[in-house]
């Protein structure tokens, strides 16, 4: 991949970071299209076709992203790992910006990374070597089933450093919220994720 090599950009806006351990901070978000995991509850489904996006090349992203004060960028999904992301993280990086990545873990990592985000999916399980990578493992909370799930999947985890989120899908908010605030009370070692962008009604 070269520097004009396309991505397709289903979204790239700058925000706060709403979640996870950098919430509250500035950062850009740029969505790339292309999903193949499935998730039943995805809030951004138009976001799971390789086609159909905005193909935009990695200097016409970084460009976008100099317009703004952006220290932090965030590369997310859809699935990011779909795509070969060498060039793109090279490119932030000469800049001096910070690269982030959510992901569901299911493909082969690439690009340079300061933070990844780690958030597996029953639809389409991690790759080992994403685990032994992740900053921080979120999961998300559809129903009670997944507190076991999410026990299970920590113990992939090697580094004592990565951070654990417990985040309830949106939907099931109200319902959730109790269930993870005793959930952590009796396993200290998870924290709460709350999508505050969304109480924000922001990006």
């Amino acid at each position: 991949m070269t520097s004009q090599a396309l991505l397709p950009v289903m979204e790239h806006f700058y925000t706060i970071q709403g979640e996870g351990a950098y919430a509250g901070n500035a950062a850009y978000f740029v969505r790339l299209g292309g999903c193949d995991v499935g998730c039943t509850w995805c809030d951004v489904k138009e976001s799971w076709p390789l086609q159909g996006h905005n193909l935009m090349s990695v200097n016409q992203i970084v460009s976008e992203i100099l317009k703004f004060n952006a220290k932090i960028v965030v590369i997310t999904g859809g699935e990011p790992l779909l795509h070969n992301l060498d060039d793109l993280t090279m490119a932030l990086k000469s800049q001096n910006l910070l690269t982030h990545i959510e992901t569901s873990g299911a493909h082969p990592i690439s690009g340079c990374w300061d933070w990844i985000t780690l958030s597996p999916k029953k639809f389409k399980m991690p790759l080992q070597s994403i685990y032994d990578l992740a900053n921080e493992f979120k999961m998300i909370v559809f129903n009670a089933s997944d507190f076991k799930f999410a026990e299970t999947e920590i113990k992939k985890i090697q580094s004592k450093n990565c951070k654990y989120y417990l985040q309830a899908e949106w939907s099931k908010r109200d319902l959730m919220y109790p269930l993870m605030t005793d959930f952590v009370k009796n396993n200290p070692h998870w924290q709460i994720s709350v999508q505050t962008h969304k109480y924000l009604n922001i990006p």
